[in-house]
């Protein structure tokens, strides 16, 4: 069994709104660990050690906005998918974590990976 990351090609029998929903979604989560890892790698080092605050003023509002956005996507990408009962908070829970929307997205996957192997 292999470890790799699924997907959304993957996943058969899900429909192309929400492949789409869910593509979104990884692309989102992407960007907002990314800036997250940016925020407390390298600005807030640079602040904290340098007396450089500008990184975290600019760095920090663009992470404000992707997270908001996230979040606004995993409801959507939520509805569209009917995704498990445990996806929405994990979601949420994850976009406070270092590397946690990556997790988030890899156990997403391999999930519904799984669901749709169970119905089929």
């Amino acid at each position: 069994m292999s470890q790799t990351q699924p997907t959304t090609e993957q996943i058969p029998n899900l429909r192309r709104k929400q492949k789409s929903a869910l593509k979104n979604l990884t692309i989102m989560g992407y960007l907002e660990g990314t800036s997250f890892l940016l925020l407390l790698g390298i600005a807030m080092p640079l602040k904290y050690m340098m007396g450089i605050s500008e990184g975290v003023r600019y760095i920090g509002m663009a992470h404000g906005v992707l997270f908001i956005a996230y979040i606004v996507i995993l409801m959507v990408a939520a509805i569209k998918i009917k995704m498990p009962l445990w996806a929405i908070p994990a979601g949420v829970l994850g976009s406070f974590l270092p590397f946690g929307p990556f997790i988030f997205d890899h156990f997403l996957k391999k999930s519904l990976k799984k669901s749709v192997k169970t119905t089929a």
